[in-house]
């Protein structure tokens, strides 16, 4: 009996040491990875990803400490233009695919390194207290004398609003009431200021601000569907860190705080 006993206490002590051992490699690697991630990151990222990124960021410094990330916030077509023009990326985020294509015809995307992270609305916002406008169509009316918009061959919100108007025929008939910004934050700044009555922006901007109202999202069938797609540049100075970053971005920390910032995520 008590050479059984004994046995069966061995087994348990056995199987005991052999998880313990598994949770101390497993915590090993972890520390081991995050100790061997140190020095710059360098993030290109739409600007209407602001807000998420920087909280983000501070998720991640929890983990890995001792990267520094620098992002560079603005249209997306303005963050193609650098990349083309040698500035020093590691990772490049874009709001609308066309900017990303472009870089990838000009072989400047790292190999197998780029993938549709998230996606967005497009929706109409006015100021908080706006009674002048409950609908899209309520824009042509005469006491709307300014729309704000994204320039639409540099900011990819401009380029699907625009879209959007010229499938529901309201393009031409607004034109002299646009003014176009340099990204979709600028839109939402004119809008909560009240230099325009109304404009166009991704819900994810509306969602972070007190100060606008929704006035309806636009059809999805009115526009291209709204992809953001994520890269590594092919001349990435510190690629490690940008792998590690861009596979952090898909994991759940990261994707529940872009789904908290109005982001659709996969």
């Amino acid at each position: 009996m008590k050479t059984k006993l004994r046995m069966f206490l061995n087994i348990v002590l056995i199987g005991l040491l052999a998880v313990l051992l598994s949770a101390c490699g497993t915590s090993g690697k972890d520390s081991s990875q995050a100790a061997s991630l140190s020095g710059e990151l360098d993030v290109s990222a739409a600007a209407s990803l602001q807000g998420a990124l920087k909280e983000i960021e501070k998720d991640y410094k929890q983990k890995y400490p001792q990267v520094q990330i620098t992002y560079n916030f603005a249209s997306s077509g303005t963050l193609q233009r650098q990349i083309e023009n040698g500035a020093p990326v590691d990772i490049f985020l874009s709001a609308g695919k066309s900017q990303m294509d472009e870089l990838e015809k000009q072989n400047l995307l790292l190999d197998g390194s780029r993938l549709d992270l998230l996606g967005n609305e497009l929706v109409l916002i006015a100021g908080k207290d706006s009674q002048d406008i409950t609908e899209l169509k309520d824009l042509a009316k005469p006491s709307v004398s300014q729309i704000g918009i994204g320039v639409p061959e540099t900011v990819p919100a401009g380029k699907y609003a625009k879209e959007a108007l010229v499938n529901l025929q309201m393009w031409e008939p607004l034109q002299e009431k646009y003014i176009l910004a340099k990204d979709v934050k600028q839109v939402l700044t004119y809008v909560e200021t009240g230099n325009v009555e109304a404009g166009f922006v991704y819900l994810s901007d509306a969602a972070g601000s007190d100060k606008v109202k929704i006035i309806e999202s636009l059809p999805s069938d009115s526009h291209s569907p709204i992809v953001y797609p994520a890269a590594i540049i092919k001349e990435a100075k510190n690629r490690e860190n940008a792998e590690a970053f861009l596979k952090y971005l898909q994991g759940a920390d990261a994707q529940k705080i872009l789904e908290r910032h109005g982001f659709k995520t996969k």
